[in-house]
């Protein structure tokens, strides 16, 4: 019998991409080829185990670092080691799980789009079949986890569009890691960047708009257009769409009640807590711990 953990594993990193956000990327000129829906990577994830009879609405793909694990796909069972690189289409019966005893550290990610089929059906006939062996490669996770950090800084247009498009690039690193340079350069820090870089340092407190202008050496007016000219969003929304993201965190790796989290957050009120999770993620905290949507 297979042992599963619920509490997550240590060091773990997962972000599942809001309803109306992957509805933005499916829309937009820039991104509707190809999007992330959900990304994560999970160190020594000892218990992990999913199952699903009738598939993923996304295709997966399971790029496993260190130890080792199982895949079983169309009834077929692989053995997952060290470097090998996995996808399971979408819509299809599939289960995976850690080894016991060497329980794999793998990065993963979730991904539509009017592309999605064809690249996955490519990969799947360069490879000769759902599983390949990629050599180790410090652009590559290191290309993951840029895309991993734009993301994880929330939903301007612009991250999500440079995201997706590097995640172009990590797909390409794996279908042909011989041929495709990869680039681990960063976006230039600006005023807007600066404001999330302060968000993201007091998601445990309210914090005003006042505060944020303060921080960035600007008139509330000045700083308030500025950043919604830049992410599409007003400073205290995107605040809360950060402070939704840590508790997603909070939700899918923790066994902390709803009250807890909500304390975590610097918010006193859970209901209050509530209705603005339901609102950015469209399911309340409870239905999307019961849920449970990442692999």
């Amino acid at each position: 019998m297979i042992r599963k953990k619920k509490e997550g594993f240590q060091g773990q990193r997962a972000i599942v991409l809001p309803r109306n956000i992957q509805q933005l990327c499916a829309r937009n000129i820039t991104t509707q080829q190809l999007y992330i829906t959900d990304i994560g990577y999970y160190p020594k994830a000892k218990f992990h185990h999913r199952k699903r009879e009738q598939g993923a609405d996304e295709h997966i793909l399971i790029y496993c670092q260190e130890g080792k694990g199982r895949i079983t796909l169309k009834k077929k069972t692989y053995s997952i080691e060290p470097g090998d690189c996995f996808l399971l289409p979408r819509n299809q019966s599939h289960e995976y799980a850690a080894d016991e005893l060497e329980p794999w550290t793998i990065y993963w990610a979730h991904f539509l789009g009017e592309s999605s089929d064809g690249l996955l059906n490519n990969a799947v006939k360069v490879w000769k079949g759902h599983k390949t062996f990629l050599p180790f490669s410090k652009e590559r996770t290191q290309l993951f986890d840029l895309i991993y950090s734009l993301l994880e800084r929330g939903y301007r247009q612009e991250h999500l569009a440079f995201a997706n498009m590097n995640f172009w690039s990590f797909l390409s690193s794996c279908w042909y890691p011989d041929l495709v340079p990869v680039s681990n350069k960063k976006p230039d820090a600006d005023i807007v960047d600066t404001a999330i870089n302060y968000m993201n340092q007091h998601l445990d407190k309210l914090i005003t708009l006042q505060q944020m202008a303060i921080a960035v050496n600007l008139s509330q007016s000045h700083f308030s257009f500025l950043f919604k000219n830049g992410t599409g969003y007003s400073p205290i929304e995107y605040f809360n769409h950060l402070k939704v993201q840590q508790a997603c965190q909070y939700l899918l790796f923790t066994t902390l009640r709803i009250k807890e989290i909500a304390i975590q957050l610097g918010i006193s009120d859970p209901y209050y807590f509530s209705r603005m999770f339901t609102k950015v993620m469209g399911i309340s905290p409870n239905q999307y711990r019961d849920k449970r949507i990442t692999p």
